[in-house]
């Protein structure tokens, strides 16, 4: 039962609601529809699929092995290239990456499901020990600056390689935007602190949480330094009235929900998301999960120019969520917040009853002792090296990162490889 009182508010529906609504986005395959899944596969040969992963998973190798009966060494096969395979499988725009790639799509506009499929060996792959052993002790010690996949990604390889890591994590748990910043529906039942359970069961790995030492005594310190912060400030709105009570980050909105049960979150009768990325969708739509009657999820551009993608905005659609393109906001009323309005390219406006709104309009590189950065971001190579020796970054907040967990995962990943040679080959760092 939905209560629709105006104003802000926690417990707008019945327990049961709130259980159906946070339930498991994509439930895990039974072994018999993985089976039917992997049969699809046609294993090709210098497979589209692997060429749009970011981090270049044996994709038909995996399947392969999930169809003949070893999805424990499927999760290997993954875990060798990314070892968040896990919540990728669960959050990575496979409809745009592999998933899109796929040779059944092209031929018959049903891709093979590789997401699903490579969630089903991951979720088999973690329930068991873990896949890689620690090599020797090197002597060597690198400090990790965040917890989020980029960081994790570098530090679980290094360890691998026999280094000793040290991450230190400003927020009071580790696991950046998979803990904190992707929607519960995607994510349910602890999986994103599990698997960084999981991840630091290789050993060789310290995590301080609550700590963000500075860069320069951390490069005296340690033999290398990963920087893996992602973006720690948030863009605002320019507009009068923006301070109302009922406006705040949908960063914010999120991570409180993700911290709390749904029954404890308050949110609107009326609420307004402003932005077009997933942080705006996974806001929008689960605003209107937690009871809220209207969601409006407005973007300045045209809908094909929406960063989210179609599947996101179909996603949201779907769950009643209204989507008002070409609309920049102009005007917020109300203090507390009754009506936000928009002005439309046809020079019309159009004003949307509000008591809540969201805003997910970007998010910034946090200032502070940084190497060199260019466009907000600090400016990387092909292996995250910066301009500051012994100094690598990776994910978010670097000039390639993509907003994407797997994206981050190739570079933390990458870097690793990278500080290994330098300390082990003495390559110059």
């Amino acid at each position: 039962m939905s209560i629709w009182t105006k104003g802000i508010a926690a417990g707008r529906l019945d327990a049961p609601d709130y259980d159906r609504n946070f339930a498991d986005l994509h439930p895990p395959l039974d072994p018999h529809e993985a089976m039917v899944a992997a049969d699809r596969c046609y294993f090709c040969h210098d497979a589209p699929c692997v060429a749009a992963c970011p981090t270049a998973i044996d994709v038909p190798l995996f399947i392969r092995q999930i169809a003949t009966g070893t999805p424990a060494a499927a999760a290997r096969t993954i875990f060798e290239q990314n070892i968040l395979g896990g919540m990728c499988a669960r959050v990575c725009p496979t409809e745009t990456l592999c998933e899109e790639a796929c040779v059944r799509e092209a031929a018959e506009g049903r891709p093979v499901r590789i997401g699903a499929l490579q969630r089903h060996a991951t979720d088999r792959g973690m329930a068991g020990p873990h896949p890689f052993g620690r090599a020797a002790p090197t002597g060597k010690r690198i400090a990790v600056l965040g917890a989020g996949p980029a960081g994790l990604a570098c530090a679980h390889r290094l360890a691998m390689k026999g280094h000793d890591v040290v991450i230190h994590e400003v927020r009071p748990k580790p696991g950046g935007l998979n803990e904190y910043g992707i929607a519960a529906y995607k994510t349910p039942d602890g999986f994103a602190r599990a698997e960084v359970d999981w991840l630091l069961s290789i050993g060789g790995i310290e995590v301080a949480t609550g700590n963000a030492p500075d860069l320069a005594a951390l490069r005296a310190e340690f033999d290398a330094v990963f920087l893996g912060t992602g973006l720690g400030d948030v863009n605002g709105l320019d507009l009068d009235g923006i301070g109302a009570a009922g406006v705040e980050d949908a960063v914010a909105f999120i991570a409180r929900l993700r911290q709390s049960a749904p029954k404890d979150i308050a949110v609107g009768r009326d609420v307004v998301v402003v932005g077009g990325g997933m942080t705006a969708v996974d806001a929008a739509v689960q605003a209107k999960l937690l009871g809220a009657l209207n969601v409006t999820l407005a973007y300045r551009g045209p809908r094909e120019a929406m960063k989210a993608s179609r599947y996101e905005q179909d996603l949201a659609a779907s769950r009643g969520v209204n989507i008002l393109t070409d609309a920049a906001p102009v005007a917020v009323e109300g203090d507390p917040l009754t009506s936000v309005t928009f002005a439309l390219p046809s020079g019309d406006r159009v004003t949307v009853p509000a008591d809540q709104m969201l805003l997910a309009i970007g998010q910034t590189l946090a200032t502070g002792d940084l190497p060199e950065t260019a466009g907000g971001r600090i400016v990387v190579t092909e292996t995250g090296r910066t301009s500051l020796p012994k100094t690598w970054a990776g994910g978010d907040c670097t000039n390639r990162g993509e907003n994407l967990t797997v994206t981050a995962v190739a570079q933390g990943r990458d870097a690793a490889e990278d500080i290994h040679a330098m300390l082990t080959e003495g390559a110059d760092g």
